[in-house]
């Protein structure tokens, strides 16, 4: 049998901390324990920079199996929008430079912001081979909420135009919430859509006594935790200061992550005297985890734009695999998701701080298992569904 060769492009890849990381990775295991003799893949992606902050050392070349992987190292850059695209075009001529003179007969691009997944498109027109893009995030449609009138104005015609060309150019376009839908059945009506989710690690699948712990001592105050990105999407300095002024001793919000809206919150944080609100910097997962379960309330929180009620987090998914109460700032998809699928969940509308004080208190403060949720959205079997798919564009060649 002919040998078929997949080229994979993901900005984020293990050991980084990212869910764009975390996907692609369970993707890849999914490959190597297919075993495939006649399918070798080729991953282009970058040394570990989610956060400047957390650091991890990973090899700039690796192989195992039918696997190899090119990491390119990137300049320092912060999360500012220059730096990030400074970062992004370093990437793309180090991943045309790396995938120049080979072969390729299916191309896959993993994308939230866009222009990994023309970068695809780019690579798939020139050999001319199929292209599967796998969508975290509508592009054009945040930027008209995270960024400046004026900015947003001179920028989204111009992205309009490379959303174009990255679409058109797609044998497949797979989106990771069913939010999206909308969006991409009206301005692309011929597109071949699927619908693969984000899911739970193996990680996170944890034994049934694991998710039971000591708790709060009577009286004690409740410990809410939230992980993640500190950025604009998720609008933390809109809410956390208000809530915890709120609740006072109450409450300890421990909030571990890093972001361009961090600094923002440690100085509403000093400024409003409150000192029942602890910031940490990234940890890695197995230190994250040993959090969540001493945690009593996970919270989750996207900013009051538009195009955030088309999203599902990919937190939801880690958060509900735990069996903790989720206290939940978001609309849209994302909360009829919660509703419908998760138990002991308080939804509240983004950077309402009224009503997520209401919700709260609509909690039942204890540990129990999401059995039924955790065997549905399992990684693992998601990603089995997702190989077999990318696989039925290869074989159609």
């Amino acid at each position: 049998m002919k040998e078929k060769r997949i080229l994979l492009l993901s900005f984020y890849f293990k050991p980084d901390l990212s869910a764009g990381s975390f996907r692609t990775t369970a993707l890849v295991d999914e490959f190597l324990a297919r075993n495939l003799p006649s399918t070798k893949i080729d991953v282009i992606t970058t040394l570990p920079n989610r956060y400047s902050s957390f650091n991890l050392d990973a090899q700039e070349h690796e192989t195992k199996g039918a696997v190899t992987v090119y990491r390119i190292k990137l300049p320092t850059h912060r999360s500012g929008m220059l730096d990030q695209a400074k970062a992004f075009v370093f990437f793309a001529n180090n991943a045309l430079r790396i995938a120049k003179g080979s072969h390729y007969d299916l191309v896959f691009a993993t994308s939230s912001r866009l222009m990994t997944a023309a970068l695809g498109a780019w690579v798939a027109k020139r050999a001319r081979v199929p292209l599967y893009l796998d969508i975290r995030d509508i592009f054009v449609d945040t930027i008209k909420d995270v960024l400046s009138k004026n900015t947003a104005f001179f920028l989204r015609p111009f992205f309009s135009i490379i959303e174009y060309f990255t679409f058109k150019s797609a044998a497949h376009v797979n989106l990771v919430s069913l939010g999206f839908e909308p969006y991409f059945k009206e301005r692309y009506p011929n597109l071949s859509l699927s619908y693969f989710s984000n899911g739970i690690d193996d990680s996170f699948l944890l034994d049934k006594s694991s998710i039971q712990h000591e708790g709060r001592q009577r009286g004690g105050p409740i410990k809410v935790l939230y992980a993640g990105n500190i950025g604009e999407g998720q609008g933390l300095h809109s809410i956390i200061p208000q809530l915890a002024r709120n609740f006072g001793e109450r409450v300890i919000f421990k909030v571990f992550g890093d972001g361009g809206r961090k600094g923002q919150l440690e100085r509403a944080l000093t400024e409003q005297g409150i000192t029942n609100v602890e910031l940490f910097p990234p940890i890695s997962r197995d230190q994250l985890i040993k959090e969540y379960l001493a945690a009593d309330v996970l919270f989750l929180h996207l900013n009051d734009y538009d195009a955030f009620k088309k999203v599902l987090p990919s937190k939801i998914f880690e958060y509900a695999a735990l069996g903790k109460p989720i206290w939940a700032g978001v609309a849209g998809y994302a909360a009829e998701f919660l509703s419908s699928e998760v138990s002991n969940v308080a939804v509240f509308p983004p950077c309402d701080a009224l009503q997520a004080i209401r919700a709260f208190e609509q909690l039942d403060v204890r540990d129990a298992p999401r059995d039924k949720f955790v065997e549905k959205f399992q990684r693992k079997a998601i990603m089995r569904l997702m190989v077999d798919d990318v696989l039925s564009f290869l074989e159609a060649e």
